[in-house]
């Protein structure tokens, strides 16, 4: 009786523990970590834009380009943090700068982990780590964290913590919209509730200075707003009138209170939509 019991109990944990994660087939260009179960899958086809077409972000490109083709090459590179203005291009410049050296020839790939699985990174690292001499660029999109979010300790270990650090062969981006990851009144909070202040918020704070760039972006001009409508205009061949193209895009960015690449980009999608034009 005590046997079969046994029996029952073992075979029961064997269904509730979830299965090894088979090897990853590394032959896509483009990943999505997710789990419950562990799992890569490939992205056939990657959402971006051409590098070309990011337009008054030049300094953070051709930064965040350079630092890619290092890594690609096998040379030192740091990990980045894009922060700025909503809609100014930090993810669209992430996919195309991958974009970008892999038409330079080299078999970059990128997986994006949401930051909801941040605490499982240790086993994602673990299998990116098993894939070298493959070179992988982990992507976080929109990073941040609230006043009573652990997840920030799980990152560490793909900075620089942990015992075996960051895999020579994986490279860290990230974006947010705050430049220090947390909401400024967390910060005073902390700080004006702390006995000692100056430690009061020093662990989370000190996450981004883990990042050894840190790139900004802020919200556009204009003549640079005009710009992007321009190039998409361009890329795409839709042919309008200047003055027509400069009075409806400065409509529409009134209606929508503020300019951003995001912004240009959907008054071009409703322009050719207009015009006819299948994009």
């Amino acid at each position: 009786m005590t046997e079969d019991l046994l029996a029952r109990i073992a075979a029961a944990l064997e269904r509730m523990a979830p299965a090894p994660m088979p090897a990853p087939d590394f032959t896509a260009e483009a990943f999505a970590w997710h789990t419950d179960p562990d799992r890569l899958e490939p992205v056939a086809r990657v959402s971006r834009v051409d590098l070309s077409l990011l337009i008054g972000v030049n300094r953070s490109r051709d930064t965040l380009l350079e630092n890619t083709r290092h890594f690609a090459a096998g040379l030192p590179a740091n990990n980045a943090l894009l922060w700025g203005a909503r809609g100014m291009g930090k993810s669209s410049l992430v996919k195309a700068v991958h974009a970008a050296i892999r038409a330079e020839g080299h078999d970059l790939k990128i997986v994006e982990l949401s930051r909801e699985d941040l605490p499982s990174v240790a086993r994602l690292l673990h299998h990116l780590r098993a894939a070298a001499p493959l070179r992988f660029i982990l992507f976080c999109d929109d990073l941040s964290f609230s006043h009573d979010d652990q997840h920030y300790k799980s990152l560490k270990a793909v900075l620089d913590g942990g015992i075996e650090g960051r895999p020579d062969n994986v490279l860290f981006y990230a974006t947010s919209n705050r430049r220090h990851l947390m909401p400024r009144d967390m910060i005073e909070n902390e700080r004006s509730s702390a006995i000692n202040p100056s430690e009061a918020v020093e662990e989370k704070v000190s996450l981004s200075d883990r990042f050894g760039l840190w790139l900004g972006f802020h919200p556009c001009s204009q003549d640079d707003y005009l710009d992007m409508i321009r190039g998409y205009c361009a890329a795409h061949g839709v042919t309008i009138p200047e003055e027509r193209l400069w009075a409806e895009a400065i409509e529409w960015q009134a209606t929508r209170g503020g300019r951003s690449g995001r912004v240009a980009w959907q008054f071009f999608c409703d322009l050719a939509a207009r015009e006819g034009v299948r994009l």
